[in-house]
């Protein structure tokens, strides 16, 4: 079993994130993918997913995030089984849509079948807090090593 971490990104904010949380969880084995060029059937239930999702517009999902959801509405597969982490990316300022990206993302995997595990992440861009440095202590508080059986 491996962990999968997958992003949706409008400027590379949360392609970064995904990059850093390969390196947080390098013990483990660990691939990084754009949405962009992902294809739904390809996720494997048996893995562990991080999905990096940062919001766009009035609480959009970011265009590189669009091509997978897309795919994912018009084959409809069943995700039971697959279970999912959510980094969302986004600024407070923006009310009602802040982290509407990541919940999108949540969304519609759960509607798939998908569970979700551990806290989701919700970055504020209108805080001093780097999204890598929040990004790596969320990873420290997933349950991995149970999830995994390591």
């Amino acid at each position: 079993m491996r962990v999968v971490i997958m992003f949706g990104t409008e400027m590379g904010t949360a392609e970064a994130v995904a990059e850093c949380l390969a390196e947080e969880l390098s013990g483990h084995e660990v691939s990084v993918h754009d949405m962009a060029e992902l294809h739904p059937a390809r996720l494997d239930v048996t893995d562990l997913h991080l999905v990096v999702c940062s919001t766009y517009g009035d609480g959009d999902l970011p265009t590189g995030a669009e091509p997978f959801f897309d795919l994912l509405d018009a084959t409809r597969p069943d995700l039971t089984g697959l279970r999912f982490a959510v980094f969302g990316l986004g600024d407070s300022v923006y009310g009602d849509t802040f982290n509407r990206g990541g919940e999108i993302a949540a969304e519609e995997l759960t509607a798939r079948g998908a569970t979700q595990f551990g806290e989701h992440a919700r970055h504020d861009a209108s805080t001093e807090i780097r999204p890598k440095d929040l990004a790596r202590a969320w990873a420290r508080t997933l349950p991995l090593h149970e999830l995994l059986g390591v």
